[in-house]
């Protein structure tokens, strides 16, 4: 496709160039991060919100296309995309031929605002970044006494950059290979097409600081050495394995290389747990995990996990393979990658806002879709006091989440249950 001159136009970052290849209905790569206010949401407020925020984001305001190498990124002149109240479940696959083409959509369901980004776009926090920016109009917008408090503007903290910080801090690394050994795969009687099992744990943050700090953890570490712990117990049912219990633990790498990127910026860790004897204790596992993590890390790993990765796109024998070659390979490397994980926990931190704003706002929380052997995923998020945990699934089965959360209130942990109503239909 030849691309117009007259419009910007950017490659995707290094992540990003397996997104396209490997979606479709079912596995959409699609995430949901949501903020949830203290008051009902107007729709056309809404709209007006993101047709005032959208042309300061330029990860945002674009579109995808195909060249004859790799996929890129092409600026895209149509209107914003149309906000609707939410109709269906969450992380549905994006056609972009139905939403002016865009790659992101946003709706909202009684106080609850949606953003839903298709991975290749970006990560959690360039996410964040653009939902936090459509909420500040949006409560602008609502009231409009805020008008003498604050301007009609981003905030000051709001990052712009488009950079690719994985070009930017690529160094030669030597080779490393896939992960390609079986991991446990978690299956159970599958939901419809599309449809997700949602169970949100609303916690006092001081609560699982102080289960993480008897076991001398991270909440991080805790919080993915309990879902371990659960799925030893609620699946396996506490027997011996020979496949490992493998999580997933994207990492921020942001803060590591002084970046402020609106694109993708992250590698993934994994915490892996051999159930090879009779019996284990939690205590066991959780030792387990923290070593499994500390020793990944760390800047100088987590630099060759994405520098390996940067290296066969800059080499000029890859680059020069047409486009549908690579997509052949490239699923083939994922397919058997993918054998290798069980699940996933992704941590977005703590999310802070701006005054005037912070009190319409309640809390964040965030859904992430399935993809090929992970029926099941865990998103995390601190807001204020309180930190939600939300699991996602696409099996009816839900003895792990139980396991997981008498876990958490074995520990003294004070866990307020939500779910949208999948597991008693």
């Amino acid at each position: 496709m030849k691309r117009d001159k007259n419009l910007k136009w950017a490659k995707l970052d290094n992540t990003a160039n397996l997104f396209p290849v490997i979606a479709r209905e079912g596995m959409s790569n699609v995430y949901r991060i949501s903020v949830i206010l203290k008051e009902e949401i107007k729709g056309e407020l809404l709209q007006e919100a993101l047709e005032t925020v959208l042309p300061y984001f330029d990860v945002f305001k674009s579109t995808m296309k195909k060249g004859i190498f790799w996929y890129y990124f092409e600026e895209n002149k149509a209107k914003a995309p149309v906000v609707k109240e939410e109709y269906t479940y969450p992380c549905m696959y994006i056609n972009p031929y139905s939403n002016h083409n865009y790659l992101f959509r946003v709706s909202y369901y009684k106080n609850r605002i949606n953003l839903e980004v298709f991975h290749a776009l970006t990560d959690g926090n360039g996410a964040i970044n653009f939902l936090k920016e459509i909420t500040y109009q949006y409560i602008r917008n609502a009231h409009p006494e805020l008008s003498s408090q604050v301007r009609n503007a981003l905030a000051p903290e709001t990052s712009l950059d488009t950079q690719d910080s994985y070009v930017r801090n690529y160094k030669r690394k030597e080779k490393k290979t896939y992960k390609t050994k079986k991991a446990v795969i978690i299956k159970g009687e599958k939901l419809p097409i599309n449809q997700f099992a949602i169970i949100h744990g609303v916690m006092p943050i001081k609560d699982i600081k102080a289960a993480a700090k008897k076991y001398n953890v991270t909440i991080n570490t805790y919080i993915v050495a309990a879902y371990t712990w659960a799925i030893y117990n609620g699946y396996l049912n506490g027997a011996e394995s020979k496949k490992p219990i493998s999580i997933c633990v994207p990492v921020n790498l942001r803060p590591y290389f002084n970046s402020d990127t609106n694109k993708n910026f992250f590698v993934v860790v994994t915490s892996e747990f051999y159930p090879d004897k009779d019996h284990y204790t939690f205590e066991e596992v959780v030792e387990k995990v923290k070593e499994s993590l500390e020793k990944q890390i760390n800047k100088e790993n987590l630099e060759k996990l994405f520098s390996y990765n940067v290296s066969n796109e800059k080499n000029l024998v890859l680059r020069a393979i047409p486009l549908f070659i690579k997509k052949i390979a490239m699923r083939f490397v994922y397919n058997a990658s993918a054998k290798a994980n069980t699940s996933t926990v992704t941590n977005l931190g703590i999310i802070k806002t701006s005054d005037p704003y912070s009190q319409y706002i309640e809390r964040f929380q965030a859904i992430l879709s399935m993809s090929k052997g992970q029926n099941m995923k865990i998103t995390v998020f601190s807001y204020g006091d309180m930190l939600t945990l939300t699991f996602s699934a696409c099996i009816q089965e839900s003895e792990i989440q139980k396991w997981f959360f008498r876990t958490l209130s074995s520990d003294g942990v004070n866990v307020s249950i939500e779910t949208n109503g999948v597991y008693y239909e």
